[in-house]
This record gives structure tokens, sequence and C-alpha cells, in this order.
């Protein structure tokens, strides 16, 4: 899942980063936004995490221009707690309204419970060749027994379970995975594959991950190759 936080706090921007990363996120941070709109042109996000009180601007303002041109889900997180504002948030388009100071644990499940609802991409667990994926708790498992994966590790093989039986190339697994300021190196998804495909191996799972030689990847059953 790749969210978008707008917040120009930037203390609290790399605090709630860094919460976000951990429960498997891949963030962008705009700290203002001019910033944001160039975010939203050039790149597609499950989630918006949007403050109000922006250097240029309010945020409402860039909440409805998001939600008109590609509605996305979004959440508000901001110091106006007046029922007014709060109605405000809510009527523009917002999915959710958080006041802070807010919890980290608590952004992270609201992010998650927005994510859930129809539409979203959350509360499923994918399931494919006696695997299964929980995409809320991040957790894999082969017949009821857990796989250890990292949580970069897991975003990959989560788009490639949501397009079985699909080429899904390089360049949409890294949108998906990584944040832009993320260092990769230029063999990080090659290195992600491999780990996936010992861990499995491991497991016992007869899933395998093709490559697709110039192209991506595909998650199918049956032995793993090159095509």
């Amino acid at each position: 899942m790749r969210l978008l936080l707008v917040e120009d706090h930037l203390s609290l921007a790399e605090a709630l980063s860094d919460a976000l990363r951990r429960a498997g996120f891949a963030v962008d941070h705009a700290a203002n936004a001019e910033d944001a709109r160039a975010f939203v042109a050039g790149t597609d996000y499950d989630l918006l995490l949007l403050d109000l009180g922006l250097p240029d601007g309010d945020g409402l303002d860039l909440l409805a221009e998001v939600r008109r041109a590609k509605g996305w889900p979004a959440i508000v997180l901001t110091a106006r707690d007046a029922l007014s504002d709060r109605l405000a948030g809510l009527d523009g388009g917002a999915d959710d309204y958080v006041v802070k100071p807010v919890e980290m644990p608590e952004l992270v499940a609201r992010c998650r419970a927005v994510l859930r609802r129809p539409g979203g991409r959350l509360g499923t667990v994918l399931e494919a060749c006696g695997l299964q994926l929980d995409t809320a708790q991040r957790r894999v498992t082969f017949r009821d027994r857990a796989i250890p994966l990292g949580r970069r590790d897991v975003g990959v093989l989560e788009h490639l379970m949501r397009r079985k039986d699909e080429v899904v190339s390089r360049s949409l697994l890294e949108e998906a995975v990584y944040a832009l300021d993320d260092a990769v190196t230029p063999n990080a998804l090659e290195a992600a594959i491999s780990r996936l495909r010992k861990a499995l191996a491991l497991a016992g799972c007869p899933a395998a991950i093709h490559t697709v030689r110039g192209v991506g990847w595909l998650f199918a059953e049956g032995p793993e190759g090159a095509a």
C-alpha cells in the first residue's frame, strides 16, 4: 500500500512516516500543497493523509482537487477540532477526520479501517495455491503455518498475488512497494523475488514466481522458470 502524507510540520511528518512504514506502508511526504500536487500528478496512491493548515493553501482545497481528479480515499489529520471544521472536512470528501495529537497505533488502525471499506485495498485475505496473505495484518501463511517475510517482501508478494497469472512489470512493482525517497538498489526487486522464492519453497508451497525476461514477473502455480 502506498500513501501520500501531506504535512508541513517536519518532525511530526518524520514520526508519522516511520510509524506507517513499520506498519507496511510505502510513504511519500509532501510539506506543502504545491509539492503534493506534483506527487498526485505523477504517482498513484492508495490513501491520502492530509493536514489542513498548509503554508501555501488550505488543505480542504487540495482535498477537493484530489477527490475530483483521482477519487482516492483520504484522512484529514489536523489540529482543527471545532465541530464546523470536522463537518467541513467530512463533507469536503474526507473518509475520516483525526484531530491531533493522535497516538500512532490509532492512526495506523484508522488508515487500515478506511482501506477496508468497500472499494478499498485492505480487509481481504488473498489466497492462491494454498498460500494466504492477510492484507490487513501483513501475515503470510501456508497451510496455517506462518512464513516470515520482511514488509517489502510482503508488499511484492501482495501485488503479484493480486494479479495471479498476469505479468506484473518492474515499474508497477517498484511504484507499489517503494516510496520515492527510498534508497532502492538496481537489483532490489530481484533480491526480493529471490527471497520470496526461497521462502515459498521452504514452506512447500507449490506457487512459483516466474521471470518474464525484459518485462517483469508472474505469480502462478507450477515450477518457477523464465519466459
